[in-house]
């Protein structure tokens, strides 16, 4: 029972990550949920990658200043091409964004500071490749973090790492670990948000990736580049090279071990979040299941059983129930109002060399998007938060 003139927050909010697409579409759904009527209820927000960045500003209510950020963020600001010669050593891109974020919405771990004290905490999650030489073989190698347990200093850093694009960027120190995007563990953290027990009522934005192929675009330049130089022999074999990696993109096939490491983490992306999906389906389902079959034997008791016996039978079955650990919350089914982030006719993606210019108009048309997303979705769920209320 709340107190009263009190709103009791007991709503918790999931963020998928998604890139650059994910984090705009993302800000037009939040937007979105604080205007309604259950923004004051939210007291966890749980992120990856892009829902760790949004998640962020929205636990401290600074949405209007990551709008701001995000309609000035050019594409290098996040993810910087390095120099081909850097590439062997230091990997595609250099990470710019923590320096921008400094820059534009302040240190990092004073904003951890901030959202310790917030009346939303946030949790996020980041992938461990600390690489150990004798790991722990029950580890999961998920780094989950809370802002409010969390050292200032090593929250910070779990937010970057979360949001580092493995295949862009190098994995980025948190306290004594090493860890990069938590979409390889962890793509929607639909999970954590079931094992809060206060939490009755779960909103939801999960980003459905609409992948470009790679192609040869990219190379091509290389080797008009490369074709300019002498003809002396590692010029012909790299030229050789760059011919069969032009001829399995035009056969389907990775143009280089780049874009397998990508392929292979798009399949971990969308497999892990169906995962997360179907667990959490599957266990209310589960819940159902066994309130339905107390129901029985208790309507069986009822209807064969006469005088003090049955009343023992039925307190019986109920502590026995009471008592069971399934691993599963068997307190109750909970609730979820959940929206599909789909892009429409635009779409931003940082590039393996170069990106698309990233247009204020393009961003604009995504966070619209996903406001759109958001308030189709909560009105059809208006039955679902006025039952969780």
């Amino acid at each position: 029972m709340g107190r009263p003139g009190v709103v009791e927050r007991d709503v918790a909010v999931v963020l998928s990550g998604g890139a650059v697409n994910g984090v705009l579409m993302e800000l037009g759904f939040l937007q979105r949920l604080r205007a309604s009527n259950l923004w004051p209820r939210v007291g966890w927000i749980y992120g990856t990658s892009a829902g760790a960045l949004a998640g962020t500003m929205a636990a401290l209510d600074r949405l209007d200043e990551l709008e701001r950020f995000l309609l000035e963020l050019r594409a290098e600001e996040a993810f910087r091409p390095n120099r081909l010669w850097r590439l062997p050593l230091l990997g595609l891109h250099d990470y710019a964004l923590p320096r921008t974020i400094d820059e534009r919405l302040g240190d990092q771990v004073e904003t951890a500071r901030k959202l310790r004290d917030a009346p939303i905490e946030l949790v996020v999650v980041a992938t461990d490749v600390t690489g150990d030489e004798a790991p722990d073989a029950a580890a999961e190698l998920e780094l989950v973090y809370s802002a409010r347990t969390a050292e200032p200093e090593v929250f910070a850093q779990a937010v970057l790492a979360s949001a580092a694009v493995s295949g862009l960027v190098l994995p980025v120190p948190v306290g004594d670990r090493l860890a990069t995007d938590g979409g390889w563990v962890r793509n929607y953290p639909l999970a954590h948000a079931y094992d809060h027990p206060e939490i009755e009522l779960i909103v939801a934005f999960r980003y459905l990736p609409r992948y470009p192929r790679t192609g040869f675009d990219a190379l091509e330049r290389l080797r008009r580049r490369v074709k300019r130089l002498p003809p002396v022999p590692p010029v012909k074999a790299l030229l050789a090279e760059l011919d069969e990696a032009e001829e399995r993109s035009a056969r389907g096939e990775p143009v280089h071990l780049v874009d397998m490491i990508s392929r292979l983490m798009r399949v971990t992306l969308l497999r892990n979040t169906a995962l997360e999906e179907r667990w959490a389906e599957e266990t209310d389902a589960s819940i159902r299941e066994l309130e339905s079959l107390r129901r029985d034997l208790l309507a069986v008791v009822d209807s064969s059983v006469r005088g003090g016996r049955r009343q023992r039978l039925r307190a019986a079955i109920e502590a026995r129930f009471a008592q069971a650990r399934f691993p599963f919350r068997h307190g109750r089914e909970l609730p979820r109002i959940t929206v599909l982030g789909t892009v429409a006719d635009v779409s931003l993606e940082p590039g393996f060399r170069s990106s698309a210019e990233w247009t204020e108009d393009a961003k604009r048309a995504l966070i619209r998007r996903g406001y759109e997303l958001a308030d189709a979705e909560l009105s059809r769920g208006l039955d679902v938060a006025a039952s969780a209320s």
